[in-house]
């Protein structure tokens, strides 16, 4: 398995399929336990995440830390990535030319950890998950079974 994980961060991290390739410190690959039944997903790193290569890491972070520690979850026991690898600039929302184009990452994560839930962190990541109509006003806080 650790070969399978090896192989798609070095993909990851040589991926030049769209143009924020050309401006990433680091590729934000995901972090925690790579066998955890819950797994969080963002939408992209932000400057601190391409500073250090790790997902939320700056204030984002600190808040889902927060809400971790809140309820009793350790950080290390779950799994926390971004549709995302790669900064998009002035940290914008993500086009979706770059989401196609670093989806498959995601999927190969998804498919490796076989996690049980699956945590959507923002519109983003709920519009690309669950539905390209979602509406976090709306519908944020629902159990969706897919």
């Amino acid at each position: 398995m650790n070969d399978s994980w090896d192989k798609l961060y070095s993909e990851c991290a040589s991926c030049i399929a769209c143009e924020l390739s050309a401006s990433r410190t680091n590729c934000v690959f995901g972090s925690g336990n790579k066998s955890a039944d819950l797994l969080f997903v963002g939408e992209a790193p932000g400057e601190n995440e391409d500073k250090t290569g790790t997902p939320f890491v700056g204030r984002a972070g600190k808040l889902l830390n927060e809400y971790l520690a809140a309820v009793g979850i350790d950080r290390d026991s779950v799994y926390i990535t971004n549709i995302l690898k790669c900064r998009p600039p002035s940290n914008r929302d993500p086009r979706p030319c770059e989401e196609d184009a670093c989806i498959h990452f995601l999927e190969k994560q998804i498919e490796l950890i076989s996690p049980k839930l699956i945590v959507c962190l923002g519109r983003i990541s709920a519009m690309r998950l669950i539905s390209p109509d979602y509406r976090i006003t709306r519908e944020h806080g629902k159990w969706i079974k897919k």
